[in-house]
This record gives C-alpha cells, structure tokens and sequence, in this order.
C-alpha cells in the first residue's frame, strides 16, 4: 500500500530531495520555506529512513568536477557462491561507486557490476587490474563512458 504524505510533507520531501540548501543548517532552512518547526524535517527524515522507506540521505558528489572524469562500468562473472566476499571487496575500494549483482541471460552472462571512476586515462583499469588480482577472477568486460548524458536525483514531489 502506498504512503499518505501530507501536503506538509510532500513540500519538505520535494525540497529535500532536490540539493540541499547551501546553509549552515539546511534542516532549518528548508523548515523555514515550509513553515515549519526544524525538529519536524528532521523527525520526519528520520523516521522514513528508520522504517526504510528512504535508505540513504546523502551528498551527491559529481565525480567529474571532483576529479574523477575517466569511468567505466565493468560487468564481472562472479560465481553465486562468492557474491558477499566479492561484494564487499569491491564495495569497500574509494573509486567505486556503485555495485549491483543483475540477473543474467543466455546472451548476456555477465552478473556484477560495478562503476569504477579513475583520476586520468587508464586509472579505472589498473583498479580493475588491482581487484581481478585480489579476488583471483579476470572474466569482466570493460564498458567505458564516452559521454554522460543524464544525472540526476528522482523526483517524487514538485
């Protein structure tokens, strides 16, 4: 069954979910655009993260301006029985950002994925290199980015 938001927190979520505001105390000042008390947005984000509804709040960096302007997404064939012990390696490296098991198909049999952001040319590979080692696998398939052409956060209220 799907959530009843109020109209109270549908405004706090669609500002919520767009960038924070650039202030010492962003809570309060999306509050304030509201007309609300702080402790509400707060007690509010808090409990949809606590039931789980929202399962992270977080910065978003974007990787090109922070440095990180040559990526790929490497597609690994990694046995079931391994997804945990591989998942956390991969997950615990600073140059990926994301980390997906997918279902596979006849044609397509590759099952892991991960986004790997390098600092020059060829930086994501010698990562790539680097985890093929530590987990004693090399079947990946390297898809590098030519161009991103969408970035953004969902949208849920306007």
């Amino acid at each position: 069954m799907a959530i009843q938001f109020t109209r109270t927190e549908e405004k706090i979520l669609a500002i919520a979910g767009r960038d924070l505001p650039d202030t010492e105390q962003p809570f309060k000042t999306i509050a304030d655009e509201v007309g609300v008390d702080e402790q509400i947005v707060i007690d509010l984000l808090a409990d949809l993260k606590k039931r789980k509804i929202i399962r992270r709040f977080g910065a978003t960096l974007r990787h090109q301006k922070a440095g990180y302007g040559h990526n790929a997404m490497v597609a690994w064939r990694i046995p079931e029985d391994r997804d945990d012990e591989v998942g956390e390696i991969f997950s615990a490296r600073p140059e990926i950002s994301h980390c997906y098991i997918r279902r596979t198909y006849p044609e397509w049999t590759y099952n892991f994925y991960t986004m790997i952001h390098g600092e020059r040319p060829g930086h994501a590979l010698e990562v790539v290199a680097e985890l093929e080692k530590q987990i004693g696998i090399d079947d990946n398939c390297v898809l590098d980015s030519i161009r991103e052409l969408k970035k953004t956060s969902m949208v849920y209220f306007k």
